[in-house]
This record gives C-alpha cells, sequence and structure tokens, in this order.
C-alpha cells in the first residue's frame, strides 16, 4: 500500500495545467483507490510523535487549547525547533501541518 499520493506530491508548488484531464483520466473498473488521498508525504518521526503527544493529551479530558498546550509542555514534547509550545506557535504549527 503506498503510504502518500505520488500525483499530489508533484504538485505541490506547481501551477496546475490549463488542460484538466490530462495524465488523469480514470477507467472505470481500473481506478487505483488511495488510502491517503491528500498526504503527499509520509509523515515524519517528529509528526507521528506529536499525534501521540495529542492522542495522550485527549485520552487526559484536554478539550480546551490553552490547558493543550500546557499539556504538551507538561508531556515533556518540544515543538520541532525545540521550543516550549505557546498558543501561538502551536496554532501555526496545525496550520503548517494542515490540520
Amino acid at each position: 500500500m503506498k503510504q502518500f499520493n505520488e500525483k499530489l506530491a508533484r504538485w505541490i508548488n506547481s501551477v496546475p495545467s490549463s488542460e484538466a484531464g490530462i495524465n488523469n483520466i480514470q477507467i472505470p473498473g481500473q481506478v487505483e483507490h488511495l488510502v491517503w488521498q491528500n498526504r503527499y508525504k509520509e509523515p515524519s518521526l517528529y509528526e507521528q510523535n506529536f499525534v501521540q503527544q495529542l492522542i495522550q493529551a485527549f485520552t487526559n479530558d484536554v478539550t480546551e487549547l490553552n490547558d493543550l498546550v500546557a499539556a504538551l509542555n507538561q508531556q515533556d514534547f518540544r515543538n520541532e525547533s525545540g521550543d516550549l509550545w505557546t498558543v501561538e506557535n502551536f496554532t501555526a504549527e496545525m496550520q503548517r501541518l494542515g490540520y
């Protein structure tokens, strides 16, 4: 199983074709269904760890943004730059990761 959508990876930061459908015609019964339609690369180890830390916080009934940021810091999980979490850098990270 492919872990990301290879066609999407080629389109990141490029200009879409003005001629719709080129190289994308789907033949009934021969369509490749991808599990990860919107993923352009495999998640990094940091991203996988981030998800686990979020799951841990949500498991502990954390539901508010300020409490989530505090929980990540209490769990000693730093952002990719190694800094403590703030509401601002958490929000920016969610936007960067596309969530």
